[in-house]
């Protein structure tokens, strides 16, 4: 399918983790659709005129309440929905960044958004989280790679 035949969403995470393996994620009320509620990492959509980087910096704040540097791109990944009656075929791609805390404290800052809070898990918790977003897996995929 040619690319104007189709919409795209860009999407940026953070992979937020401590030194004793935690990592940081969001709970994801499901907005519209509750039944899509799920355990997720800090990121979301990049608006139109701001980067990659700039969208995931942005989206920790709004979800967790910390600030940012945001490193290289560690791992994407994406997934295409049909055509509807009510919307064209879509594709999302999604970018996962490594990120290290700058400042600020654990609290989401965004008012009538779709987190409701961000929590810290030892990876080892991680796989019995339910429901989680396919993101998390990857999360854990790519810190799994990354332990001795």
């Amino acid at each position: 399918m040619h690319f104007t035949e189709y919409d795209t969403r860009l999407a940026a995470y953070a992979l937020l983790t401590t030194d004793d393996q935690q990592v940081l994620l969001t709970w994801f009320n499901g907005g519209a659709r509750a039944q899509n509620a799920a355990w997720s990492l800090p990121g979301g959509g990049v608006e139109f005129d701001e980067s990659i980087h700039d969208a995931a910096v942005r989206e920790v704040f709004e979800e967790t309440g910390y600030t940012v540097t945001v490193g290289q791109i560690v791992a994407e990944h994406h997934f295409t929905l049909p055509r509807t009656a009510s919307r064209r075929p879509m594709r999302s791609q999604r970018f996962l960044l490594d990120a290290t805390i700058t400042g600020g404290e654990l609290g989401t800052t965004e008012s009538g958004g779709t987190t409701d809070f961000a929590k810290w898990f030892p990876l080892s918790d991680v796989p019995d989280l339910h429901p989680r977003a396919d993101i998390v897996d990857l999360a854990v995929e790519i810190l799994g790679q990354r332990l001795p």
